[in-house]
């Protein structure tokens, strides 16, 4: 059992890079037990990771920009002050509206920063996304995340 307090500074939080966004590592499931975790995300205008489920529940809250969330067909617009609960196993994606948007991520278990620290040590960084979804799809596979209607890769 954690039984630690933990302090995280300005700038002092490990950043992932993911093919859509830069996550920086508030609070990890490390330190809550596996319980929680807390991510600031910065993600630019781009095309939209596909629709995908995620073992892990979660909650949007916009800093800054807007963004548009897919949740199960539906569709929510958020502004800065706005926020999103996301349950376990929802099909869902997000669409970045302005130029950039930051917002945090409020993760149930610590399920989501294990897959973004495998993706960030797995998948270049440096290459478009075509290039490099073999790495993505094998990454997927090691972890509780599928995604929807996109062709299997070899």
């Amino acid at each position: 059992m954690n039984d630690t307090t933990h302090v995280s500074q300005v700038g002092t939080g490990k950043q992932l890079h993911a093919p859509d966004a830069t996550l920086t590592v508030i609070v990890g499931g490390e330190h809550t037990d596996d319980r929680y975790e807390i991510f600031e995300i910065i993600a630019p205008k781009m095309d939209p990771t596909p629709l995908h489920r995620t073992g892990w529940g979660k909650s949007y809250y916009v800093l800054d920009g807007s963004m548009l969330v897919q949740v199960e067909g539906e569709n929510f617009e958020l502004a800065p002050g706005s926020s999103i609960a996301i349950p376990a196993r929802s099909l869902h994606t997000f669409t970045v509206l302005s130029p950039t948007v930051k917002f945090l991520v409020f993760s149930l278990t610590g399920g989501m920063g294990r897959f973004h620290a495998d993706l960030d040590a797995s998948v270049p960084h440096d290459r478009p996304v075509d290039e490099i979804f073999g790495d993505i799809a094998r990454v997927l596979e090691r972890h509780d995340v599928t995604l929807e209607n996109v062709e299997a890769v070899p």
